[in-house]
């Protein structure tokens, strides 16, 4: 997809802060340091819309995203790095699970996963979560350009194996530094964007 305009239009803490449009939603969630800003930034090919941090964990609050007026990314808030409060935490977890589940925009959740490590538990328990409320997922493996191609078979295994990935659940392979990945990451967004 030719992304010709995109914006950030609110970062939301409630529902009534949501956009009223009706337009497609696709949720990224990942940890905090997966690279969630850059992934973003590479598909709408904007050097920083969305804020990269060498903080991990500075998203939060669900930040939306309208892109070519047709579709929204929500970037929600990264889990299991960031150094905040026992409270706080909570207080994200509750927006965001308010978020995905309650949301009919919703088409399905980008879940970033760094291709050079195992998913973490926190990816896991993640997964195992949108799963069980029966949410689309998409996973993407980012940070391929880390390594090198001969070993991303091997790397992507472990990722299928690790989250116990259902095979109707697509994997991409991600790098937001050489764009690899990005317009099978596109052709499979727009696809869910238009289930019914």
């Amino acid at each position: 997809m030719k992304v010709t305009k995109a914006d950030i239009v609110i970062s939301a803490v409630k529902p009534e802060q949501y956009p009223e449009d009706q337009l497609p939603e696709i949720g990224l969630a990942g940890r905090s340091n997966v690279g969630k800003s850059s992934f973003i930034n590479k598909m709408i090919a904007r050097k920083n819309l969305a804020r990269t941090s060498s903080r991990p964990g500075k998203t939060q609050t669900l930040n939306f995203y309208i892109i070519n007026d047709q579709l929204y990314f929500v970037d929600v808030p990264g889990y299991g790095f960031a150094k905040v409060s026992k409270t706080e935490r909570e207080a994200w977890g509750r927006m965001i699970e308010r978020y995905i589940m309650e949301r009919p925009q919703l088409k399905a959740v980008v879940q970033l996963v760094d291709i050079r490590h195992a998913p973490s538990k926190d990816d896991v328990m993640m997964y195992d979560w949108l799963k069980y409320h029966e949410i689309p997922v998409i996973v993407v493996a980012t940070k391929c350009d880390k390594i090198p191609k001969g070993k991303w078979e091997k790397h992507l295994k472990v990722v299928r194996e690790t989250l116990k990935k259902k095979p109707d659940d697509p994997l991409i392979l991600f790098s937001s530094e050489t764009g690899h990945g990005k317009d099978a990451a596109w052709s499979t967004i727009l696809e869910y964007t238009q289930k019914k």
